[in-house]
């Protein structure tokens, strides 16, 4: 397992329609561990395969500590509408505003090259929609109907909350200590 260099904006690779994957094998385990590590370094939410240098059709997710591969997804159903702030780490230091399917079903194979089938909302249902597009060639800027709209910061992700939290937390407590 290794960390991969990430390609940014720029790269003709993130605009290039990822191909399907025929065969799950033990390339393909050892791509997946390599993401995985790559997204936790980064860190971030997801990872596409183009986004790593490989033009096929996997990503890996994880949101709440549950990582989730996808091989060959595609989104079988969109529910509702939702305006949310996006990152991506092949978009280093900026994230913008744009709309998304509030829930979606997905259907793919699992790291084993199983059929399974998701329905998400929330962070996950958004990160599905994002790492999809990137095998369909298509940024979350792509997707902004101007780049005026895109702020010169990263949004806090949900590790970075959720340590800040705890590091909050452990100093009201021992701020409660000393004055007990």
């Amino acid at each position: 397992m290794s960390v991969r260099p990430i390609l940014v904006v720029g790269n003709p690779v993130l605009h290039q329609k990822a191909k399907r994957i025929s065969q799950v094998d033990k390339s393909l385990q050892k791509l997946i561990d390599d993401m995985i590590d790559t997204m936790r370094a980064a860190p971030g939410v997801g990872l596409a395969g183009p986004q790593v240098g490989v033009p096929l059709r996997i990503a890996v997710i994880e949101v709440d500590d549950e990582v989730t591969v996808i091989v060959n997804p595609e989104i079988v159903k969109r529910i509702g509408d939702v305006e949310l702030d996006e990152g991506c780490l092949s978009v280093p230091g900026y994230w913008g505003r744009l709309t998304r399917a509030e829930k979606v079903v997905v259907k793919a194979k699992d790291r084993n090259g199983k059929d399974f089938r998701v329905s998400a909302e929330g962070l996950l249902a958004q990160a599905l929609q994002h790492e999809i597009d990137h095998l369909d060639g298509t940024l979350y800027v792509d997707r902004m109907s101007s780049n005026d709209h895109l702020k010169r910061q990263e949004p806090l992700r949900k590790r970075e909350a959720d340590q800040l939290a705890a590091e909050e937390a452990a100093a009201e407590a021992a701020q409660a200590a000393q004055d007990a």
